[in-house]
C-alpha cells in the first residue's frame, strides 16, 4: 500500500467559460467538482495504475465533508483524513475554452491548531506500518510549523519507509534537511532552493543539503533525474498542448509507482513523463488519457546512464 498526505486538502472546482475576460460577467459552460491537493491527484492516478493507496491530511467543515463524500467515489483510494474545526480550502479554476489558458484561485485553507497537528502526527506514524512508500505534498495550510515536513520525513526514514517530498519554498527547505529519498521541485523551485538556474548545477547542490535523488520537473522538456545510480534526463516525444493542471502529480504517481515496482530509473522516468503529458491531454483536469499514455510511454526519449551522479 502507498501512503499519500495532503495537508491542505481542497475541494477542487473548475469552470469553463466560452472565454476569460477580466472585469467582465461570464456564463459558465461547464462546472466539475472533484476532492484535490497534491496527494490526492497522486492518489487518484497511482490507484488508476492499480496500486492500492491512503490518502490522509486534514478535513474540516462543510467543504471537507464534500472531499469525504467523493473520496469515497474513487476507486481504489481509501480515506484516512484526520478531522479539523477549521474549514477545508476551495480551489477554483477557470478554464478559458478559446485559449485553453487556466486562470488559478487557490484559498489558504484552514488555522490548524496544536493539539490537531499533534494527532495527525500520531496518527500518521501509526498508518506507516505496513506502508510500501509515502509522498509528502503540497503547501501547508496556516498554523502548522514550518518544519512540518521534515517532521514526518523524519518519522517515515525511522520507519524505514522510502519518501517522496513535493513542495516548495521553506517548506522544501527544511524537509530537505531531514533527507528525503527523493524531491522533486520544477525548474523554478529547485532554483529558489539552491540559487542556480542551470539544472545539471542545482540538482547536485540539491543532492548535497540532503536529497538522495532529485527529479526535476523541467516543463515541456520532462525530468532530469540525479539519483544514487545515474543521471538520466527524459522528455516526451513532442510537445503537448492543453491543461496542464495535475501534470506534475501524474509524474509523482510515475514515479512512487516505479519505487514500489522496483524498476530501473530509466522506465521509472519513462512512466512519469509519459503520464505527465498524458495528463496535460486529458479533457479533464488532474485525470489522464489511458489511451494517450500507453502511446506515448513506447517514445519517451531517455537520454543519460548509470554510474555515480
Amino acid at each position: 500500500m502507498i501512503l499519500t498526505v495532503t495537508l491542505n486538502t481542497a475541494l477542487d472546482i473548475t469552470y469553463r467559460v466560452p472565454s476569460l475576460r477580466p472585469h467582465g460577467s461570464h456564463r459558465v459552460s461547464e462546472v466539475t467538482e472533484r476532492p484535490g491537493g497534491k496527494g490526492i491527484n497522486v492518489a487518484r492516478v497511482l490507484a488508476a495504475l492499480g496500486h492500492r493507496v491512503t490518502v490522509t491530511g486534514f478535513s474540516g467543515g462543510a467543504t471537507g465533508d464534500e472531499v469525504r463524500t467523493r473520496l469515497a467515489d474513487e476507486p481504489g483510494v481509501t480515506d484516512a483524513l484526520v478531522p479539523v474545526a477549521g474549514a477545508t480550502r476551495r480551489t477554483v479554476a477557470v478554464v478559458d475554452e478559446q485559449t485553453g489558458d487556466t486562470t488559478q484561485l487557490n484559498e489558504p485553507g484552514p488555522l490548524v491548531t496544536a493539539a490537531e497537528w499533534a494527532a495527525f502526527q500520531d496518527a500518521y506514524e501509526d498508518m506507516l506500518s505496513g506502508v510500501a512508500a509515502v509522498a509528502l505534498c503540497g503547501s501547508l495550510p496556516p498554523g502548522l510549523p514550518v518544519g512540518a515536513y521534515a517532521v514526518l520525513v523524519r518519522a517515515a526514514r525511522a520507519a524505514d519507509v522510502p519518501v517522496l517530498l513535493d513542495t516548495s519554498g521553506e517548506a522544501l527547505r527544511r524537509g530537505l534537511a531531514a533527507r528525503p529519498d527523493i524531491i522533486k521541485p520544477n525548474a523554478d523551485e529547485l532554483a529558489e532552493l539552491t540559487g542556480s538556474h542551470e539544472p545539471l548545477r542545482a540538482t547536485q547542490d540539491a543532492r548535497r543539503r540532503g536529497a538522495r535523488t532529485v527529479i526535476a520537473s523541467l516543463g515541456a522538456e520532462g525530468l532530469l533525474a540525479r539519483t544514487p545510480d545515474g543521471m538520466w534526463r527524459a522528455a516526451p516525444p513532442a510537445r503537448v498542448h492543453g491543461n496542464p493542471t495535475g501534470a506534475g502529480d501524474s509524474a509523482v504517481a510515475g514515479l512512487l509507482s516505479g519505487l514500489v515496482e522496483n524498476l530501473p530509473w530509466p522506465d521509472r522516468l519513462a512512466r512519469a513523463v509519459a503520464l505527465s503529458a498524458a495528463t496535460v491531454l486529458s479533457p479533464t483536469a488532474g485525470d489522464f488519457d489511458r489511451a494517450a499514455y500507453r502511446e506515448l510511454l513506447e517514445r519517451v526519449e531517455i537520454s543519460g546512464e548509470g554510474g555515480p551522479a
